[in-house]
């Protein structure tokens, strides 16, 4: 196996053993903290306190997005994520599990993730890129894959641990799974490099806005995922809500998820063989669009379990094919320090509007309703996604006609590269491949 092969199937692997860690123990924290506190307000301060981190992250972590260039920094990053979930887990051994553990380990793990998600991205895509064309793109998509293939198997296990141990040791497992996959971390030999590829400017002089401004497909894409990610609040708590109008508590948003989720994982399956295919920027509008009219079509599905279900469904299809394409855009038309960058900037927008969508969309549904809740925000997004297309349909035009002519008419700002078409590595990449292949074994290269 290639130097970059293995490096891509470790970080890959890593994706899932981390989120599905995660996953499972994603209901013992809630009861930890009730049981120890004996208030449900508590429940959620680990999330609350991890989305502060994410949401003020431009102001204090540009800098260290830029250093995290190598398997084994990022790897130090999650060794001390690890250090902060450990910090409950502990406190539960003498049973002095307070707010101030709970909101320790939530600032910990906000901060160590709001480092390490972007970086880890960007690596991916580096070490893809030698890999031939639309290595990166697919790259992405399979780690997309990863994380979404975790959410199938990891709440049944979870369920039945905690059943079977109690919360508590679920958190240990969770630090175990983080470590391993900081474990794994360290052992990719490839390294990213600065911004540009080989420019030698200060870190501190490229923005989140810079980084966008130089790639106004991006940033329409960025926008459009900050829309949804602010719309987001409606479907997952406006149909838990809805149940319990309906005398029905859980029942309408686990039907959801479960087509939601189920869908979305086969769709990610199939999405780095898609994606090459694919327009990148338009698939992402089309996917928005997709999404709104499930919001839609949920607001008009009443009580009806199986028709919840199968509306999310169909959203489930379309949204890693949306993440996908943003993922693309970013990982082909970018690199080093302005790839980290804009991933981080996508992150913070889409990450920064769901927690804001969340913290309204309670006074929102009590003052509309969840059928109107619904309507708004899915329109919402169909507009969003419409002005996505329109931007582009736009931009395609006022190209000039020698551009227009590159890849049969598709605009490499806008879309993918030609069918068929080599995307050229990064200088950095190049240098990557080089030195990890000059550290490998003699016999790596032919191995299977």
């Amino acid at each position: 196996m290639s130097v970059p092969r293995r490096d891509v199937t470790i970080m890959l692997g890593t994706t899932f053993v981390v989120w599905l860690g995660q996953r499972i123990t994603a209901v013992a924290m809630p009861l930890v903290a009730l049981a120890a506190s004996h208030s449900a307000w508590s429940t959620g301060l680990v999330g609350g306190m991890a989305g502060l981190p994410l949401v003020t992250a431009p102001w204090w972590a540009r800098r260290g997005w830029q250093r995290l260039t190598s398997g084994r920094a990022i790897g130090l990053v999650l060794a001390g994520q690890v250090a902060g979930l450990l910090i409950v887990p502990v406190a539960a051994i003498g049973d002095h599990v307070s707010w101030y553990a709970l909101a320790a380990t939530g600032l910990v793990s906000g901060c160590c993730t709001a480092l390490a998600g972007p970086a880890q991205r960007s690596l991916l895509a580096e070490i893809a890129e030698p890999l031939g064309g639309y290595a990166a793109a697919k790259a992405l998509a399979w780690q997309d894959f990863a994380h979404r293939s975790s959410m199938v198997v990891a709440p049944a296990l979870g369920a039945l641990a905690v059943g079977a141990w109690g919360p508590v040791p679920l958190l240990w497992c969770e630090a175990a799974g983080v470590a391993a996959g900081a474990l794994l971390l360290t052992t990719v030999r490839a390294r990213s490099c600065g911004a540009g590829g080989t420019a030698r400017e200060p870190v501190a002089r490229l923005t989140m806005r810079a980084a966008l401004r130089a790639h106004p497909s991006i940033a329409v894409g960025v926008a459009m995922s900050g829309v949804g990610g602010l719309a987001w609040f409606a479907f997952t708590l406006g149909l838990a809500v809805r149940g319990a109008e309906v005398a029905r508590p859980g029942a309408l948003i686990a039907a959801a998820m479960t087509g939601y989720g189920f869908s979305s994982v086969l769709s990610a399956l199939a999405s780095p063989r898609l994606l090459p295919r694919l327009p990148w920027l338009a698939t992402a509008a089309a996917a928005w669009v997709g999404l709104g009219l499930m919001f839609v079509g949920e607001a008009g599905a009443g009580a009806s379990v199986p028709l919840i279900a199968a509306i999310a469904a169909v959203g489930g299809l379309l949204a890693p094919l949306g993440n996908g394409s943003l993922d693309a855009l970013i990982g082909t038309r970018t690199t080093g320090a302005e790839r980290r960058t804009a991933f981080a900037a996508a992150g913070f927008v889409h990450d920064g509007s769901v927690s804001v969508g969340l913290v309204v969309g309670g006074t929102v549904i009590g003052l509309a309703g969840t059928t109107g809740t619904l309507l708004v925000t899915g329109v919402a997004q169909i507009v969003a996604g419409a002005a996505g297309l329109i931007w582009r349909a736009h931009r395609r035009a006022s190209r000039p006609a020698d551009d227009a002519a590159i890849a049969g008419g598709r605009g490499p700002a806008l879309a993918g590269p030609a069918i068929g078409q080599r995307t050229a590595p990064s200088p950095c990449s190049q240098s990557a491949h080089a030195s990890a292949t000059s550290t490998a074994q003699p016999s790596s290269s032919s191995s299977s």
